[in-house]
């Protein structure tokens, strides 16, 4: 039994936008399927059945997105028709187009990554999950709530959305992390053969640019330390938190959150990365103690004191927690004078810097903060005593060269 799809056009009578819609041809049955696709009546061949491309036409580039939509839809229906006759059974044209409806739901780019943040926070990928959840929110706000199925993903699209995040001022690095999270996305689709692979991201900046300054001195990690919060217990935590993970090699505050008081035996702290999944062994030094004792005993599985109950609000906590001590910590970076607006990623970036003005090899810093991705670093960190990177962090805290008169001050404010 004969099977067409037509491609048709229906205009507004108030000279507005008309509507193009298909129409399924199955045996003597019929079926309209309408589309969200509009044009003007000057902007449609009716003899063709097909959009028309004007060089003058200031909506030239909302045209050829849809002639390359209608391409793909058409080459779906094709699909389509041809595993439904494979299959060998009787069908419709309500059976195509519940099959291209079913397609259009579940292969569009929201419900897809969709799929794979919730299959990542699953996982305990939390901050992996994060980020592909503000990557699909950066493209949603750019192409509107209206779903879009992986197929009509095109280069056009794509470096329309590179020019849309440039416009709107976000650094190279902020467009390249977008856009590598949505390439990973399609290849990944590509991979499932859930579509063909078109290249829409050959053409836009993928790289890594050089990033501006993230880490501070350690004469500047020393005002922080030795700033006097006692009447700001707000700051006072942040401040806590922020040279906990210093002092924690540079510990990123996800892993911080979700630190068991299980990982904590004999001296050390050993906990695996929620990025990567690496192992890695910490020494228990008494600065870290001292922040603990600090605090009240928290009542959750968790050691430090940021998510206090175990349960579904965990993730809700943590971001809450996060978004309140980097608050914190850019009042405590104004008391200080720096310029650089002060987080808890700082620290990160800061005991890394710390360790290279200390004549640290790269392959110890790459240990110690866990950094396995990187494979130039990757040989030397294969054979690497931990012990070694724990008499790095020694030299750190050294480093900071408190006074005694000055960390006895800091013993009876631990104290008080």
């Amino acid at each position: 039994m004969t099977t067409t799809i037509k491609v048709r056009f229906r205009p507004s009578r108030q000279g507005k936008e008309g509507e193009i819609y298909y129409q399924l041809y199955h045996g003597t049955k019929t079926k309209v399927m309408r589309t969200h696709y509009r044009v003007f009546t000057d902007e449609w061949n009716a003899k063709s059945q097909t959009v028309v491309i004007n060089k003058l036409n200031p909506r030239r580039n909302h045209i050829l997105t849809l002639r390359e939509r209608i391409q793909t839809d058409m080459a779906l229906f094709k699909k389509i028709i041809h595993n439904l006759d494979t299959d060998n059974i009787s069908f419709t044209c309500r059976d195509i187009a519940d099959e291209f409806e079913k397609y259009t739901s579940e292969y569009s780019l929201t419900n897809y990554m969709e799929n794979i943040i919730s299959k990542l926070h699953q996982n305990g990928k939390i901050r992996t999950s994060e980020t592909y959840r503000a990557a699909l929110n950066s493209f949603i706000k750019y192409y509107g709530h209206k779903s879009i199925r992986l197929d009509n993903i095109t280069r056009e699209l794509i470096e329309g959305y590179e020019g849309w995040l440039r416009h709107h001022g976000l650094t190279l690095n902020t467009i390249s992390f977008y856009m590598r999270i949505l390439r990973a996305t399609y290849n990944r689709a590509v991979e499932e053969n859930i579509i063909d692979n078109k290249s829409p991201f050959k053409h836009v900046y993928t790289g890594i640019d050089k990033t501006t300054k993230r880490a501070v001195h350690i004469s500047s990690i020393r005002k922080i330390y030795t700033l006097d919060l006692h009447h700001f217990p707000r700051l006072d935590f942040a401040r806590d938190m922020f040279l906990m993970s210093f002092f924690l090699r540079g510990m990123s505050f996800v892993d911080m959150a979700f630190l068991r008081k299980t990982d904590l035996r004999n001296g050390y702290l050993s906990y695996r990365r929620r990025k990567t999944g690496q192992l890695l062994h910490i020494k228990w030094t008494d600065e870290m103690q001292r922040i603990l004792n600090k605090y009240p005993k928290n009542e959750s599985c968790y050691l430090l004191p940021l998510i206090r109950r175990e349960g579904a609000g965990e993730i809700y906590a943590y971001r809450n927690m996060s978004y309140n001590i980097n608050r914190c910590l850019k009042e405590i970076a104004s008391m200080t004078g720096m310029e650089l607006p002060l987080t808890m990623y700082v620290a990160r970036h800061s005991w890394a810097s710390a360790a290279k003005t200390n004549g640290i090899p790269i392959s110890v810093i790459s240990e110690g903060m866990g950094h396995d991705s990187e494979s130039t670093t990757r040989i030397y960190l294969a054979s690497l005593d931990t012990s070694v990177v724990d008499r790095a962090n020694s030299v750190i805290l050294k480093s900071l060269k408190i006074g005694s008169s000055q960390n006895q001050a800091m013993h009876t404010f631990v104290k008080s």
